[in-house]
């Protein structure tokens, strides 16, 4: 338990996006918890905007990772940034500082040494732990396994929902494109995600296509083609620009696609946030489109379901015994978006 109601907690998660959005329910649950108390993240660069407009949080602190420096930012530059973000920390004199990560952490531990909080909060037996979890071997999903912090400020029950806040001053880039129109607002939106990091999770171009034309013949539909631009022989920021168009020469006469590359994180965000559901593989993306409170249909390649499945909207889950999403059928995707969509509301126009 905390030593008093209003404590001043930091949470740290510093590492990928999905990592990230897994956490929002213990940032919910802890702000339930201690209405009046401070609470606080620790992010790096890359996943921060996942936390931009959290009603949860007071403040969220962003470091910037050397890998992740723009072209116009020195190393030595992000380096006393974190130093002075750092000593700001220490000052604050938080009562628990919580490494989220379900993982062993011993560099972690001893940056939250130095700011030398009440207690330090973590998982494992790594030593300098004040509360220690022990690492989880059940299987339970991610969410799961983070949320068991909550039982130390004596919360039980299940985890709530993901949450991602839409961006308000986000407007989403349309591509160059051309011939691609969008219909009035009311019309359902489906987001169809066709990049992936993992070369198991990246389904052919053809199939998407495939699949765009299939649902498009179930009635009054609009689709939104997201995808990270760039060349895909870009050997530190592959790309899906030719990926894209290929989908795009692929679709039908008269089906409306709206096609987005996102640039940004924020981008992505703004361009999930106008989809009724999302069609993509296992990812960043997907946790996203599940943190807004999509329906998702997501292909899984060679990760594991069931840890990093969407949490707390509807899903519909497609994995073969080869761990390849190339295994996957057309047919198998348009039957389970056939199926998701009538566990979705219906819009009202």
């Amino acid at each position: 338990m905390s030593p008093h109601s209003k404590p001043k907690i930091l949470i740290v998660r510093r590492d990928n996006i999905g990592d990230l959005v897994c956490t929002t329910p213990l940032i919910a649950a802890l702000r339930q918890r201690f209405p009046e108390g401070w609470l606080g993240a620790l992010v790096n660069s890359y996943n921060a905007p996942v936390l931009d407009g959290n009603p949860d949080l007071d403040e969220v602190f962003v470091y910037t990772k050397a890998k992740h420096r723009g072209q116009a930012e020195s190393l030595p530059g992000i380096l006393w940034r974190r130093l002075m973000m750092m000593r700001r920390l220490r000052r604050m004199q938080f009562d628990d500082v919580i490494l989220a990560a379900p993982a062993l952490q011993p560099r972690l531990i001893t940056l939250a040494r130095w700011l030398k909080p009440k207690r330090i909060i973590g998982f494992g037996d790594a030593g300098g732990l004040d509360v220690s979890l022990p690492l989880d071997d059940t299987g339970r999903h991610e969410v799961e396994d983070v949320f068991r912090i909550a039982s130390i400020y004596g919360m039980d029950g299940p985890p709530p929902v993901c949450k991602v806040a839409a961006p308000i001053a986000v407007t989403c880039p349309r591509s160059g494109i051309p011939g691609m129109q969008s219909p009035p607002a009311p019309t359902f939106t489906i987001g169809v995600h066709i990049s992936a990091r993992k070369p198991s999770q990246r389904w052919p171009a053809a199939r998407f296509a495939d699949t765009i034309n299939a649902i498009a013949a179930q009635g009054p539909l609009r689709f939104m083609l997201l995808w990270s631009p760039g060349a895909e022989d870009n050997p530190l920021h592959p790309g899906d620009d030719t990926k894209a168009q290929d989908v795009i020469s692929k679709v039908g006469a008269g089906v409306t696609v709206i096609p987005i590359s996102t640039q940004t994180l924020p981008e992505l965000i703004a361009a999930l946030a106008e989809c009724d559901a999302l069609i993509c593989a296992d990812g960043g993306a997907m946790h996203i489109g599940a943190g807004l409170g999509l329906p998702i249909v997501c292909l899984f390649g060679n990760s594991g379901a069931t840890r990093w499945r969407p949490w707390g909207v509807p899903y519909r889950l497609l994995q073969k015994p080869s761990c390849d999403v190339s295994d996957i059928g057309v047919d198998e995707v348009v039957g389970a978006f056939k199926a998701l969509r009538g566990d979705i509301p219906a819009r009202v126009p």
